[in-house]
This record gives C-alpha cells, sequence and structure tokens, in this order.
C-alpha cells in the first residue's frame, strides 16, 4: 500500500476512567482557549504559505511546521475529548512530537509543490472530501415539531455518534468497544488528512479509504509516526506568542478595514445636503395617528447625539392627505392621544408592527398645538436632539384617519469624515503592527542556516 506523507495515529489506552468522559468538556477549556488563538494564526499563515507557494514552489518551512503543530495540538485534544475518547492522560500544551502521548500525528515537508495546483486544491479539488468529512464530523436529527417551527438536536456527525456509543458502554461496562474506536479513529484520519491537504501541505490527493485502526496500514512494525529522534523544534514560546500577537493585530485589522470602508461609502454618499439617508419602509393605519415608542435622552446621550450624528431630518412623503410630522414630549403626546385611536410603532421597514390603541378622533388638528418641539406640515421635518423622553408622531394634516407615508430618515453625522480618517489609520498601524510580529515570529522559528566550511588552500 502506497504510503501517504500525512499520518495520524491513535493507541487506545486501557483501562479507560468509567465516568471521566462526563467531565473532559470541563478539563479540556485551558485547550480549547488557546486552540481558539492558534487557528486564527493557522488560517492567516497558510493564506502567507497560498501566496508563497506559486512564487517559490516551496511551502515556507517555518510555516509548515507551525501549522502541522497546530493540527497535532488538535488531534491531541480531539482524541482525548470527544472526537475519540481514546485516552485520559491529558494533552500536553505544545506543537511539538511528544512520542510518549497516544495520539500522534505528522506530515512529511515537500522539498517542491505544484505552482498552480495550489490555487485550485483548497476549494475545487477537495470538494468530494468536505462532502464526506461533513458527515464524519456534522449533522441534525429533527425530533420533534412546535408551534414555531421544528426543533433540531445537533448529533455531530457520525464521529460524535459513535463515541457516544462507546462513551454509553464505557459507563456500564469498562470497556470500549474495539470495533467503534478502529472506525472512529479512521474517520478522524480521513479528517485530518483532508485538513492537511485543504491547508496546502501536500499534493497528494487524500485516498478514498477508510484506513480504520490505530496505526497508519503501511506503518508495520515500524516505530510511531512522531519519532523521538526527529529533528529539533524551533517554534519556541516566544515565536508562537509573536506569531499569535500578530495574528489576532491582524484580525483586528481587517475589522477595522471593514468598518472604515463602511463609513467612507456613507461618507461618499452625502445627498445634495450634506445628509446620509435610509429608507425606513412604509407605514400605514387606519386610525388617527402613527406614533413612536417612547425616545429617552439623558443630557450626555443627546450631546452625543448632536456632536456626532448632528441633526436629525425626517422625510415623510405620502401620495394622498399631506401628513403632518412632529416631535414632543411624550407626556405631552400621551394627553394629546390619550383618547385617540393611533398606532405605536413596534418595528420598522417593509413588514413593519403596530400596537394599536383604541380611541376616537383627535379634538384639534395637530397642526399650531403649542407642545411640539419641532413640526412640520410638509415632508420633511428637522430636529436637533435634545435631553427629555420625547415621541415621533405622524398624522395626516388634517386629522382625519388612514395614515400612508413612506419614511426616509437622515442624519447629518459630521464626525463620519474624522472617524472613517481614524479608523482607516488605526487599521494601517494594527496591520503593520500584526505582519511585524509575525515575521518575527517566524524569524524566531527559521531553521539554522547550515554554513559551508570552504577547504583551506596553502600557497605554493
Amino acid at each position: 500500500m502506497n504510503h501517504y506523507p500525512v499520518r495520524v495515529e491513535g493507541r487506545l489506552d486501557t483501562p479507560l476512567s468509567r465516568w471521566l468522559w462526563l467531565v473532559k468538556w470541563l478539563l479540556a477549556i485551558p485547550h480549547y482557549i488557546v486552540l481558539s488563538l492558534l487557528w486564527p494564526a493557522f488560517f492567516l499563515l497558510t493564506v502567507v504559505a497560498f501566496v508563497a507557494i506559486p512564487f517559490t514552489g516551496r511551502y515556507p518551512r517555518a510555516i509548515f511546521d507551525f501549522n502541522v503543530g497546530v493540527l497535532r495540538w488538535t488531534w491531541r485534544v480531539v482524541y482525548y475529548s470527544y472526537g475519540a475518547l481514546g485516552t485520559d492522560r491529558y494533552p500536553p500544551f505544545t506543537l511539538r512530537p511528544d512520542p510518549g502521548y497516544p495520539a500522534a500525528f505528522d506530515v512529511d515537508y515537500p522539498e517542491r509543490l505544484s505552482r498552480g495546483l495550489v490555487l485550485v486544491k483548497s476549494w475545487l479539488l477537495a470538494i468530494p472530501h468536505y462532502l464526506l468529512v461533513a458527515v464524519f464530523i456534522s449533522g441534525a436529527l429533527l425530533i420533534g415539531d412546535r408551534y414555531e417551527g421544528a426543533w433540531q438536536f445537533n448529533l455531530g456527525g457520525l464521529i460524535s455518534v459513535l463515541v457516544l456509543i462507546a462513551a454509553l458502554t464505557l459507563l456500564f461496562t469498562g470497556r470500549y468497544p474495539r470495533g467503534i474506536f478502529d472506525i472512529v479513529l479512521g474517520m478522524n484520519r480521513w479528517t485530518l488528512r483532508v485538513a492537511a491537504y485543504a491547508a496546502l501541505m501536500t499534493d497528494a490527493y487524500p485516498p478514498f479509504r477508510l484506513d480504520a485502526g490505530e496505526r497508519e496500514p503501511a506503518a508495520g512494525d515500524d516505530p510511531p509516526v512522531e519519532s523521538p529522534h526527529a529533528p529539533a523544534h524551533r517554534w519556541t514560546s516566544g515565536a508562537i506568542l509573536a506569531v499569535l500577537s500578530g495574528s489576532v493585530l491582524a484580525l483586528v485589522a481587517a475589522g477595522t478595514a471593514f468598518a472604515g470602508i463602511g463609513a467612507a461609502t456613507l461618507h461618499f454618499h452625502r445627498d445634495s445636503d450634506g445628509f446620509i439617508a435610509v429608507d425606513a419602509g412604509p407605514v400605514t393605519t387606519t386610525t388617527y395617528a402613527i406614533t413612536t415608542g417612547d425616545v429617552r435622552l439623558t443630557t450626555p446621550g443627546a450631546r452625543f447625539l448632536r456632536d456626532y450624528v448632528g441633526r436629525i431630518r425626517i422625510e415623510a412623503h405620502s401620495t394622498g392627505t399631506p401628513v403632518f410630522i412632529g416631535v414632543a414630549p411624550t407626556a405631552a403626546v400621551d394627553r394629546y392621544l390619550g383618547n385617540v385611536a393611533h398606532d405605536q410603532l413596534r418595528q420598522l421597514g417593509q413588514s413593519s408592527q403596530h400596537l394599536r390603541h383604541g380611541g376616537s378622533q383627535p379634538a384639534a388638528p395637530p397642526l399650531g398645538q403649542h407642545f411640539w418641539a419641532a413640526q412640520s406640515d410638509g415632508s420633511t421635518l428637522s430636529w436637533e436632539t435634545e435631553p427629555g423622553e420625547w415621541t415621533l408622531v405622524l398624522m395626516n394634516a388634517d386629522a382625519t384617519p388612514g395614515v400612508t407615508a413612506d419614511l426616509r430618515l437622515a442624519a447629518a453625522v459630521p464626525a463620519l469624515g474624522g472617524l472613517t480618517a481614524g479608523l482607516l489609520a488605526t487599521s494601517a498601524l494594527f496591520a503593520l503592527t500584526g505582519a511585524g510580529l509575525i515575521l518575527l515570529g517566524l524569524h524566531l522559528a527559521a531553521p539554522p542556516r547550515t554554513q559551508t566550511r570552504q577547504p583551506a588552500t596553502t600557497g605554493s
């Protein structure tokens, strides 16, 4: 049988505790936290390798060792916890090989990689394997029905189902079924081979076969895949910390850049009056008025809106009766509309929702009432926020029932230009700092250069 460059092994420890698996979700939390930091760095460095391979035909060795270490660490945690439950020995906190640990993972370093194949491996060629791996590691079962819809129970795929059966058997009999273990290890082996192939670590296409059992099929009586005589690993804690810190900063830089680009898009799409507007959707009622809920603005909140959001503009366009728009203290609106049939908006949008209040017609038209902080009998109201409790009211100008309008909200947002510049500058700073830390980590982890000794020459 041909030797595949990705090797996954696991030795079933015996005896196993009957009950320890019940709390391994808790015991493994420190590893989950570390892996949540390692995996973003794994993806980021894989992108770096994706860029480097077409130009050099090689996977940068320091990045390769790091990514293999992350997969190795992941496999140990999976093997200890609910991906196999194959050992009660706590996984070591290291990227390095540990020949004494029952779960082992390694990948042969490829001296050359195809420059063109790297462009299609992950997203195209591996698709058939992704479909199979999805069956192994994910899945849901419809187990009930409610008025709101169906209940779903996430089973976690075939691996989790088989491990659960093995765990229950272990609980009651003290024995892990060997047949289940071999199949579980085979599915994990398949999954990790696909992960390494998708991470560009090899050009060898993963075989479509379930190699069950503890050892690799071609291993025979060879020593474990992680030999104690493996080359010294240069991913020290300092190098790992530098790469992790740089990766976190790079992700923050990406998020900040997206926010800055979004802010810039809004900034350059102001209308002719300098406002940024959004459509709030249609509103309609058969009653006499539509109101918003109580909007409470504290003094700091109102000052923030005035300084950073600026003047607010509300547009209401109607093809029928002219509409009235007004903003007033909530207490005054409650007195004016207390016995008037009206709808209170609960949700804006294409499917707006209302809370209906019963009553009769208003005693007087809204226009000219003394309590309005801002009012308009046209289609546009402009208001500068002030502290207090406020309510927006939309009525027909003649106080007749049946209000229909399309709402559009706008704000000046005077601080948007400065916010855009600040976000983009911060993103650039984080990106440069993150790149510097990643390069530092790769430099610290790079293998030492071997120097060729020149033969001594003697004069004649």
